[in-house]
């Protein structure tokens, strides 16, 4: 069967377009024509009678085979494929994203001063609830109201700004 090799490769090369491609068909086809003898010859089955039509009559199952499989996956175009930069780097997401950031900035800069100290601690510093009580002699719940005071006056500010 070596004598086929070559034969069954320029065959299989123009099937595929590809001689990578049919390398690896060549290569499955001899295999599964090995296997397929292995077993008669150990059951005391036949001899092939024409071993160049099995191994062509295997290569052509495979590129059937293949060719199934392949059209069952989508295919992908080139002109399918975005090759666009990640959404956080594009300059219109920047540009709004540092415009967001300006409004927050701006809004919770106008907060009461007692209500704006615990919220950045709380969001921005990281501080717990007690933490912060502690540090500016109120109470847990005081603060939790600050915090929530803070955290609807961004919200309305960004509801604002997404109506306009």
């Amino acid at each position: 069967m070596d004598g086929y090799y070559r034969e069954l490769l320029n065959f299989l090369t123009r099937a595929t377009g590809s001689r990578q491609r049919a390398e690896d068909v060549a290569q499955d086809a001899y295999l599964k024509v090995l296997n397929l003898q292995a077993p008669e010859d150990a059951a005391g089955g036949a001899p092939v009678r024409s071993p160049r039509a099995l191994l062509y009559a295997a290569a052509r199952n495979l590129l059937i085979d293949r060719h199934r499989r392949e059209q069952a996956r989508p295919q992908l175009d080139m002109v399918d494929i975005e090759l666009a930069a990640p959404a956080h780097c594009e300059p219109e997401r920047r540009l709004a994203a540092r415009q967001q950031l300006a409004l927050l900035e701006r809004t919770i800069a106008a907060l009461p001063p007692r209500c704006r100290q615990a919220f950045v601690l709380f969001k921005l510093e990281g501080l717990s609830q007690a933490e912060i009580a502690q540090d500016m002699g109120i109470s847990r719940n005081m603060v939790e109201k600050h915090i929530i005071n803070g955290m609807l006056a961004c919200k309305r500010a960004l509801e604002q700004e997404e109506s306009r």
